[in-house]
């Protein structure tokens, strides 16, 4: 039987429900994810480390857990927060359940509360600190702790996802161009694009010195995605620096908001976020509109770029927040959202092709 379990939010609300995966405890930042599908995809991707996901969709696990689908080496997230959690997967693919994969991997997860509420509460009042708990402690005692806990602002947690050391990712017979990678927290799904499009990928380090790259005499730069607050990651903001003008960049996410620091903007944190499959974002050059998958918690604020360097390429319908840009003079293209996801289902595969012209026009 499944044990009885609590979410407690910084602000003392508590949530009552069961436990599932592991009985341990799970601090982190409380965000929620509106996908329908892809619970796999959004457990393993690098950029929720330190957050407890709720997941707005009611039913999660029904189709189980394959390895093909993970975006790193397994789940990120400190913990999961679900409607009716599905204990028998129906999927010939399946190789284990939601649960076991949970259990394996030591990530607490409760089910059985009121999502849609947790979900209103957080757009209303702001993303915030919780904890995920099986124990049967005083509620003051543990909100002690919640609040103790480090706030996503300010936090560098890409030193915490990235590779340890070069790697390459991709082996491609008879690579048309060299990529380099740095992994602030990169998706798999990224990678598999680049190799796709005929490149030769080797993934580098967060702190990987600028020099390194250029002496290799890659074709691009890729800025992965990642987790945590931009602002704090000032050596990669300053190897990007050295980078620009002499080497075609694409940033996707944390790389869009730190090439936008690295071009002398701001960033700020949003209140609640951007995170599932479903955002609607223009593309300003073409009046296109893209079905994009979103997964960030700060955003690049635009009065803070110098328009005489920057042009903005796409921008969010349901907020007007600034979703890509572009060098006017170098070789540098950068978009908020996830165009390896692209839930359209291949509205924003594109980019990836653009990066590529980007380059051929930069060699030529």
């Amino acid at each position: 039987m499944p044990l009885p379990s609590r979410l407690i939010l910084e602000d003392g609300t508590v949530y009552d429900g069961e436990s599932f995966g592991s009985a341990e405890n799970a601090i982190g930042e409380v965000v929620f994810n509106t996908s329908l599908t892809g619970y796999q995809e959004i457990a393993t991707d690098p950029s929720y480390r330190f957050q407890i996901v709720v997941m707005t969709y009611p039913h999660i696990g029904n189709y189980g857990i394959e390895a093909a689908v993970e975006q790193s080496e397994g789940p990120q997230v400190a913990g999961f927060v679900v409607r009716d959690a599905v204990a028998v997967p129906s999927n010939a693919r399946s190789e284990m359940s939601l649960e076991e994969y949970f259990v394996r991997s030591r990530i607490p997860g409760i089910f059985g509360l009121d999502t849609r509420a947790l979900t209103r509460k957080i757009r209303s009042e702001g993303a915030m600190r919780g904890m995920i708990t099986t124990q049967d402690r005083t509620v003051d005692d543990l909100l002690a702790e919640v609040r103790s806990a480090p706030s996503m602002s300010g936090l560098d947690l890409v030193k915490h996802v990235t590779a340890l050391r070069p790697w390459i990712a991709e082996n491609v017979e008879s690579p048309q161009k060299r990529i380099a990678v740095y992994d602030f927290g990169v998706k798999r799904d990224i990678l598999r694009h680049l190799a796709g499009a005929g490149c030769e990928v080797v993934v580098y380090p967060a702190t990987t010195h600028a020099s390194e790259i250029l002496d290799s005499r890659f074709d691009g730069v890729l800025l992965s995605n990642g987790p945590g607050d931009p602002e704090p990651v000032t050596y990669a903001q300053d190897n990007i620096r050295q980078l620009i003008g002499r080497v075609p960049i694409f940033g996707i996410c944390l790389g869009h908001q730190l090439l936008g620091l690295a071009l002398g903007g701001r960033t700020y944190k949003l209140k609640f976020g951007h995170r599932g499959g479903n955002h609607p974002v223009k593309d300003l050059r073409t009046g296109r509109v893209e079905v994009t998958a979103q997964n960030h918690g700060f955003s690049v604020d635009p009065d803070s770029l110098n328009l005489s360097d920057v042009e903005f390429t796409h921008i969010n319908l349901n907020d007007q927040t600034l979703e890509g840009f572009r060098h006017r003079r170098e070789p540098v293209m950068a978009v908020q959202y996830h165009p390896e996801s692209a839930p359209g289902p291949h509205d924003s595969f594109h980019l990836f092709g653009e990066f590529m012209q980007m380059i051929e026009e930069w060699s030529g």
